[in-house]
């Protein structure tokens, strides 16, 4: 096994097909993201996102992390993406280690996991942010870039974007 193999795994042959749709997330990414102030000015962040194949190539764990201009931690967690064949459903968690919560991420209450083309949305319940709803959106999906966008509402009927982050694929 050479060091890739090592460090990001492998998808196993027998895991579901479907957990490829997640596979534009396994590496390195450099990250310039923006927050949206109360003001509606964009507040510049950088951030780190590396994904790998866990627990024998059967689920995708990528970690996040946002720092701020004096390098503290901002936002700091890991995503876990597993496909369940039986339900024909994802099983999105998001453990955000700096509060100690988790949050199932696009539940099927909610619409589940949608996919158009390379682009992937969810929603989610937002414990910890001044509104009741998040949806992530990843965009322009390529071997090299990626775009996440979250969007916030309180009626699941209007949305308003509040963060953007473009990823870009690190060599590091």
């Amino acid at each position: 096994m050479d060091h890739v193999d090592w460090e990001f795994g492998q998808p196993n042959p027998l895991a579901p097909a479907e957990l490829s749709k997640f596979a534009f997330l396994i590496g390195r990414w450099r990250c310039e993201a923006r927050v949206k102030l109360p003001t509606g000015e964009w507040q510049a962040f950088q951030a780190e996102w590396r994904g790998r194949y866990i627990l024998d190539g059967y689920a995708i764990e990528d970690e996040y992390r946002m720092t701020g201009a004096s390098g503290e931690l901002i936002v700091l967690g890991m995503n876990y993406r597993v496909y369940e064949p039986a339900r024909r459903a994802w099983n999105l968690k998001w453990l955000h280690v700096l509060s100690g919560t988790w949050i199932d991420l696009g539940p099927e209450e909610l619409g589940g996991v949608t996919f158009d083309g390379p682009s992937v949305s969810y929603i989610f319940k937002e414990p910890m942010a001044g509104h009741q709803f998040t949806r992530a959106t990843y965009t322009s999906v390529s071997d090299t870039h990626f775009t996440w966008r979250g969007e916030k509402s309180d009626d699941r009927k209007t949305w308003s974007e509040f963060m953007v982050v473009e990823a870009h694929r690190s060599n590091e």
